[in-house]
């Protein structure tokens, strides 16, 4: 056996220094006419039209950065990408006739009912853009809480619903959730709707088609108890928040769990059998649900009482509320991100078998599927594989949870976590994965050597499973390809002005002692007094700060809601430099250095 292992290592170690073109598709639209579907691929920069009646693609256009939304506009498609060179594309007659200037990795664009405006999420301005299509200018920028990554209109175009991926403020508390923004399109104003606590990783937003609810998928992170099993979802679980448009409240939260299989990753959202049944994909476990949507809505109506707060702590805890009102279909391909609904018809993006799929739904819930390839087939690299396994929960022990679960994105969920390799009753922040490999020690007290150790053991003691070697070997080719994302405080790709005087004072007052470029971290571990409990007197690593303005809260327990935090309340810097004799002027200026790294 080790030498058969130690040949896929030398064959996944080979391909891995081949340049593989994946086409990850991540989303899914469908042609006015019903006869195409149109898929944008995230890693092959492109969009695919694939044509129903030949069950092929028929036209393939190239895009000038990876796509992230997309939304069809009669005779045209608006695409949104570019990342931090965010753009929407419009495309007519397969090619690019237009191009408008967003923000920062613009997502989910949405048309107003009258085609005028287009509204997009800019992900790391944390804001979503106006855009008046007939002139290209953007007429506002509505700020909203952190990272938008899905939204949606009202029927009536009065509203956008607008979902916020991962938790603001502070980790050390009690509540710790992320949440739903509301504008107002005509005075611009936002309301904040709370979801219950534990919830992060939004992902899918999508209005009802009789347009009273709003549903948003996302997981329920259960950061107040020690990692000690993961039976019945005690440590994550995977969640359906239910909104009412009228009254902008939230009605429910729908575990979409089992009682002893998760439904890891909640995803994408649509409705199918005339707006009967509610789809939900799980990318971490590659099955949709089938779900009764007008049972759903009466089961909800009798468990909502007159005390909300009290329905809401029932919901979450509940995993058979779903129980004969949804049917989970596995499918044949591998992370469905994405899927668009016709009638009977569910088409889905799996975004790592570059396919196709179509599952046909019949009233009473049978199911047929096919699995259509949208390119060439791709040897598999190490890093794809370990990008793959990151990313699958059907490594860990009844499916509760994949690597994404806290690492979305392999960065961080903004929670805390008592993971018992340091003793029990002292959680710790998330850290990113970024550069994991690169930094050693591994984990915040540095209980771990480097992140190859960090790997095996999350494996094992966090999936509660036993895998080869080679597959730990996978996860690390994945990691250590990660490259940062450009900072949204770049002004052109450089630092601006308050950030150059930010840098000064970073480099004198002794900010590089600790924090040396370019990594920004001297692998060592000190002694800051921050550390209490089962931790005092204990030292704590120095982490790296590239891509720093990514992974707020900060500090070990994640007790320093924003980097001003961190110096002023804080006092963090203080040991090596004098924080404290710092002007306003000069602190905001030394803010905007480090979050431009």
């Amino acid at each position: 056996m080790k030498y058969i292992s130690s040949i896929y290592v030398l064959l996944f170690a080979a391909l891995s220094t081949i340049a593989q073109t994946y086409l990850s598709p991540n989303k899914v639209a469908l042609s006015q006419d019903g006869k195409t579907v149109y898929l944008t691929a995230e890693t092959a920069n492109q969009l695919l039209s694939f044509d129903l009646s030949t069950k092929k693609v028929s036209q393939t256009v190239p895009l000038p950065g990876s796509p992230s939304g997309m939304t069809v506009q009669e005779n045209a498609l608006l695409i949104t990408g570019g990342g931090h060179l965010g753009r929407v594309w419009k495309i007519q007659a397969g090619k690019i006739s237009d191009e408008i200037k967003t923000g920062h990795t613009p997502m989910s664009p949405v048309l107003s009912p009258d085609g005028k405006t287009l509204y997009v999420c800019n992900r790391f301005n944390n804001d979503v853009s106006f855009i008046d299509l007939e002139t290209g200018e953007t007429r506002a920028r509505i700020p909203v809480i952190r990272e938008p990554v899905a939204a949606d209109l009202s029927k009536d175009g009065k509203f956008l619903f607008v979902a916020n991926h991962i938790p603001d403020g502070r980790a050390d508390v009690d509540y710790v959730a992320a949440k739903i923004s509301v504008i107002n399109t005509k005075t611009k104003e936002v309301k904040t709707i709370p979801l219950v606590n534990g919830a992060e990783g939004l992902r899918g937003l999508k209005i009802s088609p009789d347009g009273k609810t709003v549903f948003a998928t996302h997981l329920m992170a259960r950061f107040l108890v020690p990692t000690t099993q993961l039976e019945r979802g005690w440590v994550s679980t995977d969640a359906l928040s239910v909104i009412d448009v009228a009254t902008q409240t939230l009605q429910y939260t729908v575990l979409l769990d089992d009682l002893d299989q998760g439904f890891p990753n909640p995803w994408a959202i649509g409705f199918s059998n005339g707006g009967k049944t509610l789809v939900v994909s799980s990318a971490g476990n590659h099955e949709i649900s089938l779900i009764d949507l007008p049972a759903l809505t009466k089961k909800i109506e009798a468990e909502a009482t007159a005390s909300t707060s009290a329905a809401h702590l029932n919901a979450h805890n509940n995993l058979s509320f779903l129980s004969g009102i949804r049917k989970r279909v596995k499918l044949q391909g591998n992370g469905p991100r994405s899927l668009a609904v016709d009638g009977e018809f569910i088409f889905i993006g799996n975004y790592f078998s570059d396919a196709l799929e179509v599952v046909r739904v019949s009233s009473d819930w049978n199911t047929r599927s096919g699995l259509f390839p949208l390119g060439k087939e791709q040897p598999i690299t190490m890093a794809r594989q370990g990008e793959l396994y990151f990313n699958d929960a059907g490594l860990c022990f009844q499916n509760w949870l994949s690597c994404a679960t806290c690492h979305p994105d392999a960065r961080t969920d903004a929670m805390n976590w008592d993971l018992l390799n340091d003793g029990m009753g002292n959680p710790k922040n998330v850290k990113t994965m970024l550069l994991a490999h690169e930094t050693p020690r591994a984990m915040w007290l540095g209980v771990r050597d480097d992140a190859y150790a960090g790997v095996r053991a999350g494996l094992r003691h966090i999936q509660f499973s036993v895998r080869p070697e080679i597959d730990a070997q996978a996860i690390d080719a994945y990691l250590k390809s990660l490259k940062p994302v450009p900072s949204p405080y770049l002004e052109n790709g450089e630092l601006s002005r308050a950030a150059l005087r930010g840098k000064t004072i970073f480099d004198s007052i002794g900010c590089a002692h600790c924090h040396p470029a370019p990594l920004f971290t001297d692998l060592k571990m000190y002694d800051l007094g921050t550390t209490t409990g089962p931790d005092e007197g204990l030292p704590v690593d120095v982490p790296h700060l590239v891509e720093v303005w990514r992974t707020a809260p900060y500090m070990h327990d994640g007790r320093a809601a924003t980097m001003l935090d961190v110096f002023t309340v804080h006092k963090h810097g203080n040991k090596h430099g004098a924080i404290d004799g710092l002007t306003t002027e000069q602190l905001n200026d030394l803010v905007e250095y480090v979050l431009s790294l």
